[in-house]
């Protein structure tokens, strides 16, 4: 009688944590694409696309059917979603989306082993008009951001930036009007992104605390610019930074914006594309608070996903 009551009241407590968090839970997007037609896709990915003498179609069927013939990744992809506590399809969806649009995807996953190995013993750094990373963040511009998760302290730099430095003359030096990560994270050439992910180096090191805590890797370090090229190429690693992307999105609409997105693979992959979800969390939130039923919208990118989604399940 004893061990009945205790399985009772401990079947009463699982039930009382399941009804708290489904009370925290944000309203859930309606499924689909909210645009009946795919949003144009912009010209540069249409321009690199012809470079290739390829096309989107072909690019896709490409990603498609590495996937389909790469149970090892897929495995991988499983396992890493479920550390983040994501389902898997939302992986999927960024991957499919990043080798149709922006880059050829390899014939098979070890090429990306390769291709990161060859980052091993690299010397460069982050650094803008000779000042490194760390000598510009040491300008008392930046000295409130002084949080303590990597996420937070990141993204108080690149408000910074946008607001002080982007596109201005600051102590003699003259900042392009670009993004943060382009003119001080990209050692190659602007635009560049890497690896089985397509990662930005300022993006893995917004999540790089959310990642350690996850995935046990270690944390990145602005001042080792090799190490977080090496972080996003090694295809393992990758996949942790994709997970931690798209939960970082799903928790900054959920709490920001009360809306849950996690239902809905198109309009993750739109932000895997387009990033900065906290801020359009909070534009959606100001829009909602107005009275507005408004919701978040897929792009080309994401409308892809969602209009491909029974195929892309079959994945899995």
């Amino acid at each position: 009688m004893v061990k009945l009551r205790r399985i009772i009241l401990a079947l009463a407590g699982v039930a009382a944590l399941a009804s708290a968090e489904m009370a925290q839970a944000g309203v859930a997007v309606p499924a689909g694409n909210r645009n009946a037609e795919q949003p144009a896709i912009p010209g540069a990915s249409v321009r690199r696309t012809a470079a290739l003498k390829s096309s989107f179609d072909r690019k896709y069927e490409k990603v498609r059917d590495l996937l389909a013939s790469d149970r090892q990744l897929i495995a991988k992809i499983k396992k890493t979603a479920a550390t983040y506590g994501i389902a898997p399809i939302h992986m999927v969806g960024a991957l499919v989306g990043e080798h149709t649009y922006n880059v050829d995807a390899y014939d098979r996953l070890q090429s990306y082993y390769v291709k990161a190995a060859s980052y091993t013993g690299n010397s460069f750094r982050f650094s803008y008009a000779n000042e490194s990373i760390s000598d510009f963040l040491a300008r008392p511009q930046f000295a409130g951001c002084r949080q303590s998760d990597s996420y937070s302290l990141w993204t108080c730099r690149e408000g910074i930036w946008d607001k002080s430095f982007r596109g201005r003359a600051v102590d003699g030096t003259s900042f392009p009007d670009n993004r943060f990560s382009a003119v001080f994270f990209q050692p190659f050439f602007a635009g560049q992104t890497f690896g089985l992910g397509q990662i930005n180096p300022l993006t893995a090191l917004m999540l790089s605390d959310l990642v350690v805590r996850r995935s046990g890797y270690e944390r990145l370090d602005e001042k080792d610019a090799a190490g977080v090229y090496r972080a996003i190429m090694d295809p393992d690693r990758s996949l942790a930074y994709m997970a931690a992307i798209i939960r970082r999105s799903i928790d900054d609409y959920n709490d920001i914006a009360g809306v849950d997105i996690s239902t809905n693979p198109g309009i993750t992959a739109t932000l895997y594309n387009i990033g900065n979800p906290r801020e359009r969390a909070r534009r959606l939130a100001a829009q909602r608070a107005a009275g507005r039923q408004a919701w978040p919208e897929e792009n080309y990118y994401g409308w892809l996903i969602n209009d491909r989604l029974p195929e892309l399940m079959k994945l899995l």
